[in-house]
């Protein structure tokens, strides 16, 4: 696992005193795949900021769930910077999909370094560059693309997340992601297999287009 001193010297731009801070303030945890970080309708307490592993951003309604970005190493999550700012209740959910390590920044804190320290404004103004990319992303995927075509964009997104050379994904999980029925993405996965795109084996599917 990272040492705070370590991983701090990954974020220089923040400059000294910030940096000091932070590893006085903030709580550095290992936490498992599949763990919930943080739930819609609930206040904000931290800010994450992911050092390594990947964590999944997403809403829900009612029974469907919808993926909205992936957190990956050295990056943070905007949605839960812009509910510390503003004092409201995420929006969102977000989950561990790998084990993760993970730099809590209290929110109390954030809401005052950003005024001491501009360049913590660099490190999230960069955040909201890369997650309005990601949903103008997801948004054209929405509209645009058929769900052969967005399922096979999902999997090689996935398959970059992975070390392996095989997804370890259920169809219910790829559903739930998607926003789609489980058996709608078991007939387009059968389709894909027909093409030869992709191949499930009893570990999981194997991508042949990357």
């Amino acid at each position: 696992m990272n040492s705070k001193p370590g991983l701090i010297n990954r974020f220089e731009f923040l400059g000294n005193d910030l940096r000091r801070e932070i590893k006085k303030q903030s709580e550095l945890l290992k936490i498992p795949a599949g763990s919930e970080l943080i739930k819609k309708g609930d206040y904000v307490k931290s800010v994450p900021l992911l050092l390594d592993g990947v964590v999944k951003v997403y809403s829900r309604y009612k029974e469907k769930e919808l993926l909205l970005y992936y957190i990956k190493r050295d990056e943070s999550c905007i949605m839960s910077f812009t509910s510390v700012i503003q004092n409201s209740r995420s929006l969102i959910y977000a989950t561990t999909e790998q084990d993760s390590n993970v730099l809590l920044l209290p929110a109390r804190s954030v809401q005052k370094w950003i005024q001491k320290y501009p360049s913590l404004n660099k490190l999230f103004y960069n955040q909201y560059h890369i997650r309005y990319n990601d949903l103008l992303d997801t948004i054209e995927q929405l509209v645009f693309f058929n769900l052969e075509e967005r399922l096979m964009d999902y999997l090689k997104t996935k398959f970059d997340h992975t070390d392996s050379g095989v997804l370890d994904v259920t169809h219910k999980q790829i559903a739930d992601d998607l926003g789609t029925a489980r058996e709608v993405i078991s007939r387009t996965i059968k389709k894909l297999e027909r093409k030869n795109k992709i191949v499930q084996t009893n570990s999981g599917i194997k991508i042949h287009e990357v």
